[in-house]
């Protein structure tokens, strides 16, 4: 069962029950709620392991279900498509949300068990996985974890994250991707600060340089580049509708946004970089499946960016709660004389995420990203 970590969801041991797992409300499509540890109520939960997810930031969890199998008392060996058939339609009926589907694509015996290739897709894109089944059909495992392996410890409660540096005008950069629900999230709790801490401190949104929502976010990543680049001094206004009610034409058009010189600068921008050329070829595509975005591929190397939303103060990735409050903490801290306005206090509430209202708190916690 040995599979790198990296690629892997976290596991739970699960005494065997012939209830089904009733379907966890999710906020977003993201695949197997990756955006917070699973919650499915199987009737007796023994354990849970946690390790470094699947996603940037983010952990996952990884639990064994138990598929109804022969009642026999002794081991009833099924055939590996039999047993993957039956596992790929217990997850398409109970572990999936509306819109997500998976494939089998391979099986095999491994180590005692059968070994799955699965492919998951949903409407951002397809990510393949591996996953297990009991060669009795009973028992399916999300995925595992190499007990062979030795995983590197986890940070302690003693352990100190890296200072930030301190200056008098801290330079800012949140790199997103326009239609990644957590990195719309992320704007939510950022809209505020920028507004109250403005002209004290360079605050930009940057992009992550490839996309995963199709071609509306290489759209909407394009506008919102030209805006702060051109005519900055519209863009919160333009972003606050944005994340709000995802219409661009409208937003343009409240936040007073010149839309000659807009396209002017998305033209000569999409020419500079390629960017619909490499749209267009998919032998481009990161992996495969997603198209370049490289108008700010520097800073993404130069801060280790590499999904949906990357905070960065003075040159510093951050985790923060994604909330205003805690967006205008992080950013107050990075002052060597903090003014008077980081003394407001703002909300405390974790943003939801997705398009929708600010000041909608959250109910998922603010754990999630959009990464390959």
């Amino acid at each position: 069962m040995s599979r790198r970590r990296s690629r892997r969801l976290h596991e739970e041991d699960v005494e065997y029950t012939k209830e089904k797992p009733e379907k966890e409300e999710s906020q977003t499509d993201i695949i197997f709620n990756e955006n917070r540890k699973r919650k499915i109520h199987l009737g007796l939960i023994a354990a849970a392991f946690f390790m470094i997810g699947f996603f940037v930031n983010m952990q996952i969890g990884m639990t064994g279900y138990a598929v109804q199998g022969s009642q026999n008392g002794g081991l009833n060996v099924m055939t590996a498509q039999e047993a993957g058939n039956k596992a790929i339609s217990f997850i398409n009926d109970y572990l999936l949300q509306p819109g997500v589907s998976a494939k089998l694509n391979k099986i095999e015996e491994k180590n005692g068990v059968y070994e799955m290739s699965l492919e998951i897709t949903s409407p951002q894109g397809s990510r393949d996985f591996t996953s297990y089944v009991t060669k009795d059909g009973k028992l399916l495992f999300v995925s595992s974890i190499d007990l062979d392996e030795k995983p590197e410890k986890p940070q302690t409660q003693n352990q100190q994250p890296a200072e930030v540096p301190k200056t008098d005008r801290p330079k800012v950069n949140v790199f997103v991707m326009s239609y990644c629900p957590f990195g719309l999230q992320f704007e939510k709790a950022l809209i505020p600060v920028m507004k109250l801490l403005g002209s004290n401190a360079d605050i930009s949104v940057n992009f992550v340089d490839y996309i995963m929502h199709g071609k509306k976010e290489l759209d909407e990543n394009l506008r919102q580049y030209c805006i702060q680049k051109e005519q900055r001094e519209k863009y919160v206004d333009y972003l606050e509708c944005f994340v709000q009610s995802g219409d661009y034409s409208k937003c343009l058009s409240e936040a007073g946004v010149d839309e000659e010189k807009l396209d002017s600068c998305i033209t000569a921008t999409d020419e500079e970089y390629n960017i619909t050329g490499l749209y267009n070829d998919r032998s481009t595509w990161s992996g495969g499946r997603f198209p370049q975005f490289p108008v700010e591929s520097d800073m993404n190397s130069r801060y280790g960016v590499r999904g949906s939303p990357t905070f960065v103060v003075n040159g510093k990735v951050m985790r923060v709660n994604r909330s205003p409050e805690a967006v205008k903490e992080a950013i107050c801290s990075a002052f060597v004389d903090p003014p008077e306005e980081c003394e407001e206090k703002l909300s405390e509430a974790t943003e939801s995420p997705g398009i929708g209202p600010l000041g909608q708190q959250s109910a998922s916690g603010s754990g999630g990203g959009c990464a390959q």
